[in-house]
């Protein structure tokens, strides 16, 4: 993987840092297993980000392994850059010291807060003993890695003069990344890149380190805050895919990456570059955009808002006539970006229901799927099913499948039939028969609504595991009658979230496999400790 060609801020690209693993878990409901995150790093690593924020390893035990899978398996010579959250202190840059020992390349990511209020109600210290503790943890964490990056959490409300001290001691203490985290999203854009501009100006070795930015998006600023830090120096964006975080979310990396894909000309002048220069300003591969935003909503539940930019079910389309005329006429008319650019085509496959195994797992090869022989077999029992269904069979169809088929969670509970009977002069009724870990099969009816809360009711009444049911979505995968119909749900239990997905070419059935996808993901964690309230990162 490519990487600047000199230390410090002043080189000409600008690096993603991508958070989706850690902050964007965050996001209520968004909980992912050890192998779901391990699936999602995969794919941001063909995606081309320069750094993997893959957790916080303090936090739990299901983190560290998921840090150090990560590390192992991404952190390659060829993949990116593998980090691990810390706060100042000693066990946490420890444990994240120790899971990313597998990694080429680590870094460690620790942070304290700087300003007044935090240190007055949080951290209960001055500040002297927060530059003491700052520059004693950076040394600390330079230690374990060359790479460490440093963060003082609520930059964005903090004094200045004293964010400059901050900064100065945790360079000199061999931090080479600077991050200025905008924590609670307050910040508006002219004073985002006044405050960058305050730091390349007022730290004086400043040029040691890269200048970072991270930020929330209460105030739905937090691109164009990103944005006028690049115009002013900042060199590294920490976003996530999608969007996804907590409250309303992070900078989203699919917008930073267009923006500056599309706008280049405009910002080249910012990075020392000719202003008609077509080089890319990120080393993100564009095409795998819409791709990694499906793969990250599947796992998470979270799902995207038709008109989000860039990745939403209406980004590329037109409903007014004058519109559909300029577009048919010329694209660029009406639109600014071609579609193709994110991954987006409508290409079919050549496969049928007589293709075979080896025909099949080449096609999963292009489309980036490295299966092993096991869910390989799984897709393709998928993929006959699908093949006697549909007379053409689009690569959204097959991404779809093999994510449902590869990638649920373990299973407590397993979904041996459905079937409902309904109609507008009928009870909606259905009956579920649903196999435990011992073999054991338990069969149950229940009348509803309709037909999937009938399922649903049935479903409830086998597993008896209390939930409450906050949200229901359907969305096709492509056009057409026959097409393949994507369910996601999620459940409430106490104030935890789980969220289910699944695919199929009949809906109920989909829906039945989404919620009980759901439940084995509330189950498993019920037999979980939560995490530790201390282990919480707000950065």
């Amino acid at each position: 993987m490519s990487t600047p060609s000199s230390q410090g801020n002043g080189f000409d690209r600008i690096l993603i840092f991508d958070t989706t693993l850690r902050d964007g878990e965050q996001a209520p409901g968004a909980a992912l297993n050890v192998d779901e995150k391990l699936t999602i790093a995969r794919q941001l690593a063909r995606l081309g980000v320069d750094i993997i924020e893959a957790g916080f390893p303090y936090s739990s035990p299901g983190d560290f392994e998921a840090v150090q899978k990560i590390a192992e398996q991404v952190g390659t010579e060829t993949g990116p850059t593998i980090c691990g959250l810390a706060r100042a202190t000693k066990a946490d840059i420890h444990a994240a010291a120790e899971a990313l020992k597998p990694a080429v390349r680590g870094r460690i990511h620790t942070f304290i807060a700087t300003s007044d209020i935090h240190l007055e109600h949080k951290l209960k210290k001055t500040r002297a003993e927060v530059l003491a503790i700052a520059e004693e943890m950076v040394a600390y964490a330079k230690s374990f890695v060359s790479d460490v990056e440093f963060s003082p959490e609520d930059a964005g409300r903090s004094d200045p003069e004293f964010l400059y001290q901050v900064l100065e001691r945790a360079i000199a203490a061999g931090a080479t990344t600077v991050n200025i985290p905008d924590t609670v999203g307050y910040t508006t854009p002219a004073e985002f890149g006044a405050l960058i501009r305050g730091i390349k100006e007022n730290v004086p070795n400043i040029d040691q380190a890269v200048i970072s930015v991270h930020g929330h998006n209460d105030l739905g600023l937090a691109v164009a805050n990103f944005l006028e830090a690049v115009k002013n120096g900042a060199r590294q964006l920490e976003c996530t895919i999608n969007g996804i975080g907590e409250r309303a979310g992070n900078a989203a990396m699919e917008e930073l990456v267009m923006a500056l894909h599309v706008r280049r000309q405009y910002f080249n002048p910012f990075l020392g570059r000719p202003v008609d220069s077509e080089a890319p300003l990120t080393n993100i591969d564009t095409r795998q955009i819409y791709k990694t935003s499906r793969l990250v909503s599947n796992l998470t539940g979270m799902l995207v808002q038709p008109n989000k930019a860039i990745v939403g079910a209406n980004a590329f389309a037109h409903e007014s006539g004058i519109h559909q005329d300029g577009v048919l006429k010329h694209r660029l008319t009406y639109e600014i970006m071609d579609a193709q650019s994110i991954g987006l085509t409508d290409n079919l496959i050549t496969l049928g229901k007589l293709s075979g195994r080896n025909a099949f797992r080449t096609r999963l090869k292009e489309l980036g799927f490295e299966l092993s022989e096991q869910d390989l077999n799984k897709a393709f029992v998928r993929f006959k099913e699908l093949a006697d269904k549909k007379k053409e069979i689009t690569d959204w169809d097959l991404e779809s499948i093999v994510n449902d088929e590869t990638q649920q969670t373990p299973e407590h509970f397993y979904l041996e039939w459905v079937q409902v009977t309904c109609g507008d002069h009928a009870r909606p009724t259905a009956t579920v028969t649903l196999r435990l870990p011992s073999g054991e099969e338990l069969t149950d009816a229940a009348i509803g609504t309709g037909p999937v809360d009938a399922v649903y009711k049935a479903i409830n009444r086998v597993v008896n595991v209390p939930n409450q049911l906050i949200e229901f979505s359907v969305q096709s995968v492509t056009a057409g009658i026959d097409a393949l119909g994507e369910v996601t749900i999620r459940l409430k239990q106490g104030d935890r979230i789980f969220s289910g997905h699944s695919a199929n070419t009949d809906i109920i059935v989909a829906s039945a496999q989404a919620y009980v996808n759901a439940l084995n993901r509330l189950y498993i964690a019920s037999q979980q400790p939560e995490k530790p309230e201390t282990a919480t990162a707000k950065v």
